[in-house]
């Protein structure tokens, strides 16, 4: 075997450990975010506004050590001194802790099914917003498929008199938030930082308010539901590391496959283990957006391969 020859070989390896450490990788971050009801329905006994509260301040103190541990300092002050990226990030901030509030009311109320609906609905609200804001153009199957989901939304409102607002919610919040972070080149962890930290004073005032009103959790409800509270920041980190690391090693479409599978165990958490109520209407709903999403995504297959077989 020849040196050139060995090295072939031994980078065929290095790829296909790559891949699968990529696969790992966004099956971890996508499977995390997929039992994080469970984790917030562990915490549902303590208000939604104070768990979002804990949520930016232990991402802080969680983010802060692996910022330091990274010696990633400089790049944070380049951030900070950038206004343009402190606008924007402020802006992604309001974003983040809205699209947290919601999820965390939601899954405290019992409603799980709607907060995985809107995650369905997400990838068809980001082509939506890239066409809106960024004057991206729609081929025909995006069209249809921002149809049928139109069609979903309105048979919700006939049926039920009234509008999806939780899973349009989560859907807006986080597309807009994606609007904003693709704006700025800035990655996941350094951003988020950055954003809970501007978060930081409002959590901080926020804590001493419930704390002055006698109705803070923390500190006053034993260790168990202190050490779930703490643990919030890695809760809220782990899965955009392992993200992080799937995409820097997937195509971009392996990724858009693989993120259907966070609703999904939402989806079954919700009927399954925590008996939801699903109803033919509801189920309709459901039915008519993962339709629209087949269409979104076999067209997004094809004109990936269409670009593979054109001549270079």
């Amino acid at each position: 075997m020849t040196d050139q020859t060995r090295a072939a070989v031994a980078d065929g390896v290095d790829t296909r450990r790559e891949f699968r450490h990529g696969i790992a990788c966004a099956l971890g971050a996508y499977g995390l975010w997929g039992v994080f009801p469970v984790y917030f329905k562990w915490l549902e006994s303590v208000p939604a506004f104070e768990v979002l509260l804990h949520r930016v301040v232990w991402s802080v103190v969680f983010l802060l050590i692996l910022v330091t541990m990274g010696k990633r300092w400089g790049a944070v002050m380049g951030v900070l001194r950038n206004k343009r990226m402190l606008g924007m990030l402020c802006l992604s901030s309001l974003m983040i802790a809205g699209n947290w509030l919601v999820f965390i009311w939601a899954v405290a109320n019992g409603r799980i099914l709607e907060t995985s609906l809107g995650y369905f609905l997400n990838p068809l609200i980001s082509i939506f917003m890239g066409m809106v804001f960024l004057s991206e153009r729609l081929r025909p199957a995006q069209w249809a498929a921002l149809a049928l989901a139109g069609v979903g939304v309105v048979m919700q409102v006939v049926l039920f008199g009234s509008l999806p607002w939780v899973a349009l919610a989560l859907a807006l919040t986080f597309g807009f938030y994606g609007l904003l972070r693709k704006q700025i080149a800035v990655d996941s962890i350094l951003g988020l930082f950055v954003e809970t930290l501007l978060l930081l004073p409002f959590a901080l005032v926020g804590m001493v308010w419930f704390a002055q009103a006698g109705t803070l959790h923390f500190g006053n409800q034993g260790w168990h539901l202190d050490v779930l509270l703490a643990l919030c920041g890695v809760v809220t980190s782990v899965p955009l590391l392992l993200f992080a690391g799937g995409a820097r090693r997937l195509p971009l479409m392996m990724m858009g496959l693989l993120q259907y599978l966070g609703p999904t165990i939402s989806f079954t958490l919700a009927v399954v283990v925590y008996g939801e109520h699903m109803d033919e209407g509801r189920l309709m709903t459901f039915v008519i957006i993962w339709a629209a999403l087949a269409i979104f995504t076999l067209e997004g297959l094809q004109q990936r391969r269409r670009r593979k077989l054109m001549p270079a």
